[in-house]
């Protein structure tokens, strides 16, 4: 095989693991939160990253880790919840990436489970050398409000999210 060749099977190689890692990254978060796991939820941010709810702003690990163990969230733990991340749209350059998926928050409520929130993600992720890394994620409930759809179709096309 010619070096021109290897390294483009490299190159090709190296793509589909880096999308592989950020799946892998963000379908972590569903079964870390609902687990309580407020380090390993936390550790999916950058140390200065942000996490962005239409109800909440959460700015660094600290914060994150708050949320996981606030009394709000450990009620929808025992209540019974399930954060589902839908599979990613995710574009990559070079150690940067931004990503695009749909979420569902299941709530079980009287003996059935009910759609809670369904939401538009916008992540945007860095490689570390201890891997990727969320640096922001904005999530706006699909409601009919613009900005939902608007924040899935420039994830689609990789801008950041408000472009």
């Amino acid at each position: 095989m010619s070096e021109d060749r290897l390294a483009a099977v490299e190159a090709r190689l190296r793509l589909l693991e880096d999308e592989r890692d950020i799946a892998r990254t963000m379908a972590s978060y569903g079964p870390l939160v609902d687990g309580g796991d407020a380090e390993g939820v936390a550790a999916l941010w950058a140390p200065d990253g942000v996490y962005d709810i239409d109800e909440i702003f959460l700015a660094g690990r600290e914060q994150i880790r708050e949320m996981v163990r606030s009394p709000a969230h450990q009620g929808w733990i025992r209540q019974g919840c399930a954060h589902v991340v839908g599979p990613p749209h995710i574009t990559l350059d070079g150690d940067e990436a931004v990503a695009v998926c749909h979420s569902l928050m299941v709530v079980h409520e009287s003996g059935r489970y009910v759609v809670r929130r369904a939401t538009a993600n916008h992540w945007r992720l860095r490689r570390t050398q201890a891997g990727w890394e969320v640096v922001t994620r904005t999530n706006r409930i699909l409601d009919g409000r613009e900005e939902s759809p608007t924040l899935l179709v420039t994830g689609v096309r990789g801008e950041p999210a408000g472009a």
